[in-house]
């Protein structure tokens, strides 16, 4: 039963640094990951709530401590000594605002250092997730880390001579160091029993960061299980019956409880100490001869009063103290991998596809007995029920998404000399965890040209008699099956002369201007190579952005346009769908062929007389519906295919709609509306105009889903 400390050590040499580039990457670097990035996010939210009130409570100061003891620990285990130095030094400053309580503090200042600091960290961390090793210096940003928190003691009343002193001291320290020196006088034995939130995931790493981090201040004698790291039963055991670790230290049993109680996700603990290592082995044989999990705890607050040795409470020798701990709120929460999320979705779609294949198959189409009928009824509301509960899981707020554009505001803010706020509305609008993914390079890309192209400096807003500070909305909010996501800006709206001049000079318009309407013109501006700016700049000039804006958003079936008035603003509005899995479709015929249209798509459907058809100046289909004209498009000349059915009466209209425009779509009928699962193209049949992906029916037949969004703009 021997310390198996020394093997966990081995290993995490082994993995540590190297751990990024095994092929077969570790669960704890994957945490690591995961838990470094959310903390910077959270950093970043922090800092950007107090730079609005140029003032930082002690609250936040508290959090940000916490937040970088964490990164500092968690990146120490790792091995990646350069993230926890810089976590460190950040750290040491504020234990020194926090403990002083300082009031002589440059807000703007410390601000940007700490931003620069996560945004050190957040790259290094990137760098690790790629493969790399984690081998970047930040001996400059950690030199200037320090010469910061020398002038706050110099500006705080500190003496010079002193300062330079403990600063100086502070760089000499030893960071990091795992040890079992035998010259501490390790007088208290203890025994631990930690139990984690059910559900949280990977315990044995977790356990293993707790070792890693106690061996700093303690001896450990034992902990069982003994291999949390290769024996496959160790989670079970840890969740079981709790992780136990057995251990010396010359800290009291106040510090022990604040030590263990700083543990992530940690649900519960009990905490027991000994007299002696003998009364400590004596009960480490009793609990090999018999394993039980402890049953009453307590609150993770301290107590109010702890007993130990040489008080004048004491406990008759040989008895152990005890410290029981009762579990708090608790949260079922898990994470779970994206892709096994997906593999569900997919799982889910091609349920939807059995039964229609069941229910439309011509051996039961005949059978008219009502217990079957309902049962076909059931079945397809359970299945339903299943679809709802999967999208629900995959379901996630705007909110991280959204809250990242404070920070591009801020720093453009600051480096194009422009006064802006942003406002955020409706950040608890919740899509599809794959949609996220594809909208934030598009939204940053808007905010950078609406600071950019759209927000005056403060001198031309004062002329322009509007508020000297601009202002940038993003506003999102639920419409039916889609989301829109609105991105509006006070500032001196899209020049339409010079747009249009640009885009007549790269062939983007080539027919008759007048004939385009504001919004026509205006929408321009998301074709490559397109810029207004006769210079290139940092942020634009280039002819890429809002090109990336367009293409982004159209992999998620969604659609982006542009309104804009002159001199008093510009409106972005991205529309999107809740999910990009499974929709609700219109199945028409064209021919032997079939094709899908999204219900959300269409305004309605008809029957048209010969008569009614006239042709324009263009010789060109159109019908007049309401005193209103529109084109026709007949998807078997479109896609040449060989149908019967030519005359206009003989077949169906399809009215669509999308972003303001409207066409009518000439098929031969209409077979009904399905729920269909949404399949990608291959690169080569994708290439085909107006066609967005593919759906299998339940006749087992192939149909081609058409891309309104493309449909009206041809």
């Amino acid at each position: 039963m021997g310390n198996c400390w020394s093997y966990m050590i081995k290993r995490l040499n082994k993995y540590g640094k190297e751990g990024a580039k095994v092929a077969t990457r570790e669960p704890m670097l994957d945490m690591f990951v995961f838990e470094t990035n959310e903390m910077i996010e959270q950093l970043q939210q922090i800092m950007m709530e107090g730079e609005k009130t140029e003032e930082i409570g002690q609250n936040a100061i508290n959090e940000i401590f916490r937040i970088m003891h964490t990164i500092k620990g968690s990146s120490g285990m790792m091995m990646f000594d350069n993230i926890s130095h810089l976590a460190h030094s950040i750290e040491d400053m504020f234990y020194f605002i926090r403990e002083n309580k300082l009031r002589l503090v440059d807000y703007t200042s410390l601000a940007d250092l700490v931003l620069e600091g996560g945004d050190l960290i957040k790259e290094e961390t990137e760098r690790v997730d790629e493969g790399n090793e984690a081998d970047t210096d930040f001996s400059a940003f950690i030199e200037k880390v320090n010469e910061y928190l020398l002038m706050l003691k110099l500006d705080n009343g500190f003496e010079a001579d002193s300062a330079v002193k403990e600063n100086r001291t502070e760089q000499a320290k030893p960071r990091y160091y795992v040890t079992n020196d035998k010259s501490r006088i390790l007088a208290n034995c203890f025994v631990v029993t930690l139990f984690f939130e059910e559900k949280c995931e990977m315990e044995n790493i977790r356990c293993f960061t707790v070792l890693h981090k106690l061996a700093e201040i303690a001896e450990i004698l034992y902990n069982e299980p003994e291999d949390i790291l290769n024996d496959p039963n160790a989670t079970d055991i840890i969740r079981q019956q709790g992780f136990r670790i057995y251990f010396k230290t010359s800290k009291a049993q106040e510090e022990i409880s604040d030590f263990f109680n700083e543990t992530i996700f940690l649900e519960s603990m009990k905490l027991e100490q000994y007299q002696d290592e003998k009364t400590l082995l004596e009960q480490f044989n009793k609990t090999e001869e018999k394993e039980e999990r402890p049953g009453e705890y307590t609150s993770l607050e301290p107590p109010e009063e702890v007993k130990t040795e040489g008080t004048e409470d004491r406990e008759p020798e040989g008895t152990e103290q005890k410290k029981e701990v009762k579990a708090g709120h608790k949260v079922n929460l898990i994470s779970v991998d994206v892709g096994k999320l997906d593999k569900l979705m997919d799982l889910v779609g091609e349920l939807v596809i059995s039964e229609s294949m069941v229910t439309n198959n011509q051996a039961v189409a005949g059978i008219d007995q009502d217990d079957f009928h309902k049962a076909v009824r059931q079945h397809r509301k359970r299945i339903s029920d299943l679809q709802d509960v999967v999208m629900s899981i995959r379901m996630v707020p705007l909110a991280p998404a959204l809250n990242k554009m404070n920070r591009i505001v801020r720093d453009m803010s600051r480096k194009l000399d422009k006064k802006a706020e942003l406002e955020i509305i409706g950040e608890n609008t919740e899509v599809d965890k794959n949609i996220i993914e594809h909208i934030s390079d598009p939204l940053m890309h808007i905010i950078r040209n609406s600071m950019d192209h759209g927000l005056e400096d403060e001198e031309e807003r004062k002329k322009a008699y509007k508020n000297p500070v601009g202002k940038i909305t993003i506003e999102a909010k639920n419409m039916g099956g889609d989301v829109l996501i609105n991105v509006t800006d006070d500032g001196r709206g899209l020049n339409r002369q010079k747009i249009l001049e640009r885009a007549i000079d790269n062939g983007i318009i080539t027919g008759n201007p007048n004939s385009l309407s504001d919004k026509e013109i205006y929408a321009t501006i998301f074709t490559p190579g397109l810029s207004t700016n006769d210079e290139v700049t940092e942020y634009s000039g280039r002819g890429v952005g809002m090109d990336v804006v367009a293409r982004e958003i159209e992999k998620v079936r969604g659609s982006v346009n542009v309104d804009s008035s002159e001199g008093i603003g510009t409106v972005v509005s991205i529309k999107i769908p809740l999910t990009i899995a499974i929709m609700e479709g219109m199945i028409i015929r064209v021919g032997k062929s079939i094709f899908t249209i999204p219900v959300t798509s269409i305004k309605q459907s008809l029957i048209v007389k010969d008569k009614d058809v006239f042709k324009d100046l263009d010789n060109k289909e159109m019908i007049t519906i309401r005193g209103e004209c529109f084109s026709i498009l007949r998807l078997h000349e479109l896609y040449h295919i060989d149908t019967k059915i030519r005359r206009i009466e003989e077949g169906i209209v399809i009215m669509v709609e999308e972003d303001g425009k409207s066409i009518c779509i000439f098929a031969d009928e209409l077979i009904g509306e399905q729920q269909v699962v949404i399949k990608a193209l291959p690169e080569y049949i994708n290439r085909v105009k107006g066609t967005s992906g593919c759906t299998l029916l339940g006749n087992g037949s192939i149909s081609l889903i058409l891309d309104v969004s493309q449909l009206v703009n041809m």
